[in-house]
């Protein structure tokens, strides 16, 4: 009872994280954007691996009482057994493209990971047809009907991410600018060859290049914070070289074609407005989302009580440095305070309460590396700020 148990859940769960990977714009909204949706899809796949790895040894364990001959035949039948041999090809496929995500293997090739999670698919459908042949694990036709509606959910999903959303979820552009905002930072200007994106500031879109002349990148995708106003004509991507793709996207000729996928992400509210104290704190090129929210602010003329504390290695290294002075000048309610690394080295809580002496009543937005995310969190905590007015956002894997 428990090795079927175990993989009825461990279907379930498959075919549940199969369904969450299909990244169709909006459905990440009640997750709390797609950052935390694709916690939830890590999460459910490493359930679901861990249940299907039990569940064989579970019924050889059960079979062992009626001697261990009839163990071994069944965790290895002769070869006329499709059923089961099918559910052991399904999960050595969920073992090979599920190892990458696992942090004993070390931090992944993106692309490399990508590509190998590409095995999930015929992993979802060997296990759907290792479930069906046998059949047996709810009575009567509910059995056929629940499996089949999971079914469909999963495999509709995978058809959606491998082949639909290449022809219908992605809108055609042109990059009419590109501008050097900072030493190893582009921000790149597109405009729309048919429908016009509709976001939010603060969201994020998967943008695939069409040069083939590019050094590296070549129609991969890769997720990107939009810098523009909603309200603005064209689409503004502001771009770090941090790898080879975004490298080699710091020269991309004006004219070149791209693709672009979205929107993603839910780091401010839906409500343009400001209708709360808020803390900002970016770090480096994490001021992007901040950056499109004070420009769609100050193209709706609209105020807020909004403090945004700036954090980069020196001034040097300032991106929109002049320009976010003007928008703070200009955006009533808004202040603007510069950190610098070199000077003043980490951010500290005595920074944070000189700067923002009332951050215990705001609520607090983080955009930046990984660490800078961790140590604002604790600062703001420990200056009692609630876990659930403090809101980040995190490109891991996604």
């Amino acid at each position: 009872m428990l090795g079927r148990l175990a993989g009825v859940a461990g279907l379930a769960l498959l075919l549940l994280a199969a369904a969450l990977s299909a990244r169709v714009p909006g459905v990440d909204l009640p997750f709390g954007g797609l950052t935390k949706l694709w916690r939830t899809h890590h999460l459910l796949g490493a359930g679901s691996l861990l249940l299907l790895l039990i569940h064989p040894l579970l019924l050889a364990f059960a079979a062992s009482a009626w001697g261990q001959g009839l163990a071994f035949d069944t965790l290895f039948p002769p070869l006329a057994d499709r059923a089961t041999w099918a559910g052991w090809l399904a999960l050595l496929l969920m073992m090979t493209f599920l190892a990458p995500s696992f942090a004993f293997f070390g931090a992944p090739n993106y692309e490399r990971w990508k590509r190998v999670h590409a095995l999930a698919g015929p992993a979802v459908i060997l296990a759907l047809i290792h479930t069906f042949l046998f059949s047996r694990t709810m009575p009567g036709p509910t059995d056929t009907i629940i499996w089949s509606l999971f079914a469909l959910l999963g495999v509709g999903a995978v058809g959606w991410r491998l082949v639909f959303s290449r022809r219908i979820g992605r809108l055609p552009y042109t990059i009419t600018r590109v501008d050097a905002v900072a030493d190893g930072i582009a921000e790149l200007s597109l405009r729309p060859e048919k429908t016009h994106l509709a976001y939010s500031a603060g969201n994020f879109v998967y943008l695939t290049p069409l040069d083939p002349g590019l050094a590296a990148g070549h129609r991969e995708e890769h997720p990107y914070t939009l810098s523009s106003s909603p309200l603005e004509p064209e689409l503004r991507i502001a771009i770090k070289a941090l790898g080879d793709a975004s490298r080699a996207i710091q020269t991309i000729p004006v004219g070149t074609p791209v693709t672009v996928e979205g929107p993603y992400g839910r780091f401010f509210p839906t409500d343009a407005r400001v209708t709360t104290p808020e803390l900002w704190v970016a770090g480096g090129v994490g001021i992007t989302p901040f950056l499109a929210r004070m420009r769609h602010l100050r193209a709706l003329g609209e105020r807020g009580d909004i403090h945004l504390v700036y954090g980069v290695q020196d001034e040097s290294r300032t991106v929109y440095g002049e320009e976010l002075r003007q928008l703070a000048a200009e955006i009533p309610g808004c202040a603007l305070t510069f950190h610098y690394y070199f000077q003043e080295g980490p951010v500290t809580a005595a920074f944070l309460a000189t700067a923002c002496p009332d951050l215990a009543r705001r609520d607090v937005y983080i955009c930046g590396p990984l660490a800078l995310n961790q140590l604002i969190r604790d600062h703001v905590r420990k200056a009692g700020v609630s876990a659930d007015r403090i809101h980040s956002e995190e490109f891991e894997l996604l």
